[in-house]
């Protein structure tokens, strides 16, 4: 039996050309696979890219790509072999997949975020199918389940992960730091401590809100001057906003004491190694952000260098994520929606029928999360 089209949303590089696509509805073909329909997909950064032909390969055989990585999706139907879910459920999807080399441990360990081959794929990004279509289907092992509660607020668990993930490596890092309690009293691993995060988007508000339920005094460092609504959600939440057109970064310094960790989500190369110039005694830099190839740009590589070695600084990234990550980022956007519920529903700018793809892919990007939906 011939398979239903349904429409989606891609790229198709030979023509450069981003637009409505007609895709075959896929079905179930293991016992361990789940259909799912698509109810929300967010647009971030990396589409936006995709959409320029910086990166973004089609899976083999395909012309056209289709985007989408950050989704929510309901159960339809499971295979004979599936066990938890079942029709109705809701879930997120991860987006890596592992290589095929037997000889790389962390994909063959379920770790495809630690991939050492560097030929993974990704579902919306490189050589698989996104989520920005009607239905997919996927293995059980990549979905996550999601409370009927959250259903408002689950299309965020994609882009939280990259904080929880970035958050677990730091304390990993900061295990070296054997004389710190680590829980603080019951106050949260970051009581006492002072966090920078670097940009107000949604990778940065949502990376805030992990820092805060932590322990940390949270400090957002944002381009735009107040007032402005990103500013409003930052102070909403019990986090400070500054703008660095009104305050440098030594001055940022001086105000906020020894600064223990920096999260960085701007994905622009010159304020975050600045900002690195400032990074405290003992501190951890974490990197979320993947810039586009532009110009050399000029650091004070010096300083830095001399900082890291001197005050036993460390720098992690952080990209993509692992099982438990999605799990973490589940529970605590349920965390985030009782603290915060006017901030948590103001992440999200719009939701937008498919037919204004274009306008959220190509044109200005405004507000914070803008989301394509398919209900």
């Amino acid at each position: 039996m011939k398979a239903r089209m349904m429409k989606g949303v891609g790229v198709i590089p030979t023509q450069r050309e981003v637009a409505l696509v007609d895709h075959p509805e896929p079905a179930i073909s293991h016992a361990n696979q789940i259909k799912v329909r698509t109810l929300e997909v967010g647009i971030c950064g990396t589409d936006r890219e995709i959409c320029t032909f910086a990166y973004g390969q089609p899976p083999k055989g395909d012309d056209y790509l289709l985007l989408g990585h950050e989704c929510l999706g309901q159960v339809v139907e499971v295979g004979s072999g599936v066990t938890g879910f079942k029709s109705g459920d809701l879930v997120v999807p991860s987006v890596r997949r592992p290589c095929l080399d037997e000889s790389c441990a962390p994909c063959r360990e379920g770790r495809q975020d630690f991939c050492f081959t560097w030929t993974f794929t990704e579902r919306g990004i490189n050589q698989r199918h996104g989520f920005m279509t009607e239905v997919f289907v996927e293995e059980q092992s990549y979905l996550t389940a999601v409370p009927q509660d959250l259903r408002d607020v689950a299309v965020m668990a994609e882009p939280l992960t990259i904080a929880e993930k970035g958050l677990t490596q730091a304390w990993e890092v900061q295990k070296r730091l054997t004389w710190e309690h680590h829980n603080r009293d019951g106050k949260g691993r970051g009581y006492g401590r002072n966090a920078v995060v670097l940009g107000a988007g949604p990778i940065g508000l949502l990376g805030a809100m992990k820092l805060l339920i932590e322990g940390f005094r949270v400090f957002i460092y944002s381009r735009s001057p107040k007032p402005n609504f990103k500013a409003d959600i930052t102070e909403s939440i019990g986090a400070e906003y500054i703008s660095s057109k009104e305050v440098g970064v030594d001055e940022l310094a001086k105000r906020i004491g020894n600064i223990d960790l920096v999260y960085e989500a701007v994905g622009e190369g010159h304020v975050s190694f600045e900002l690195m110039r400032v990074l405290g005694i003992n501190g951890v830099y974490i990197f979320t952000g993947i810039p586009a190839e532009r110009e050399t740009i000029p650091v004070y590589a010096d300083n830095i260098m001399r900082n890291i070695t001197l005050k036993n600084q460390a720098i992690v990234g952080t990209v993509n994520a692992s099982p438990q990550a999605f799990v973490d980022a589940i529970r605590d956007l349920g965390e985030f929606k009782k603290r915060w519920p006017g901030a948590m529903k103001a992440l999200i700018t719009g939701r937008h029928g498919i037919d204004a793809h274009r306008e959220l892919l190509l044109g200005k990007a405004t507000g914070i999360k803008n989301v394509i939906s398919f209900t």
